[in-house]
């Protein structure tokens, strides 16, 4: 199902459940119902049942939000439900169901924000935390190509400064201990054949 479909059925649910219960009310009423004190007995025995346990619910240890909440609507659906189907016209069962129906958008607008409010900080948190895994991958990145670049300039020069010193070692009277002299780093000595080649050429 779409999250528009959600979202709708989601907002429609108080006032479908409270006509849902209306409905069967007088679907009772005209099955029987009306005027019959068993009946009616028995919704004000489910009805004040469902409304102890809630206050049981609410008042426990736990403190149970969900359950008490649970029971004080099942109380509500059962009062709505007797009075819809043992009172002889719609006004009274309309009234009590326009009255239950408010209640139920109260608690749900309640639920509603807080979850709206949840999803909120909660898509804020994903967005800061994905900004800052971004922005530790934008640094690494910028981090590794600054490396490579170093690396391969000193790769380069490395390669032409010994093509240097090996084309200059090559040249008759070339003195390895000059080198040194200048801070650059020591080179091998040649071989005594070497450098008879050299004099040699």
């Amino acid at each position: 199902m779409d999250e528009p479909l959600i979202h709708v059925a989601a907002k429609a649910a108080p006032v479908l459940t409270t006509s849902t219960v209306l409905i069967l009310g007088r679907i009772w009423n005209a099955n029987g119902a009306e005027h019959s004190t068993g009946n009616a007995a028995l919704m004000v025995v489910l009805a004040t049942g469902a409304a102890t346990a809630g206050a049981f619910a609410s008042a426990g240890r736990s403190g149970d939000g969900v359950l008490a909440g649970t029971a004080f609507a099942t109380s509500g659906a059962l009062t709505l439900a007797g009075v819809a189907g043992y009172a002889d016209g719609w006004s009274l069962p309309v009234l009590l169901w326009a009255v239950a129906t408010a209640v139920a958008y109260g608690l749900a607008a309640r639920h509603w924000r807080t979850d709206r409010r949840d999803t909120t900080a909660h898509q804020h948190a994903t967005a800061v935390r994905r900004e800052d895994h971004a922005h530790v991958e934008r640094v690494e990145a910028i981090r590794g190509r600054t490396q490579i670049e170093v690396a391969l300039e000193g790769g380069a020069y490395a390669q032409a400064l010994a093509a240097a010193l090996t084309a200059r070692a090559a040249l008759p009277g070339f003195d390895p201990t000059a080198i040194e002299t200048t801070g650059l780093p020591q080179l091998p000595h040649l071989p005594a054949h070497a450098h008879d080649t050299t004099k040699e050429r």
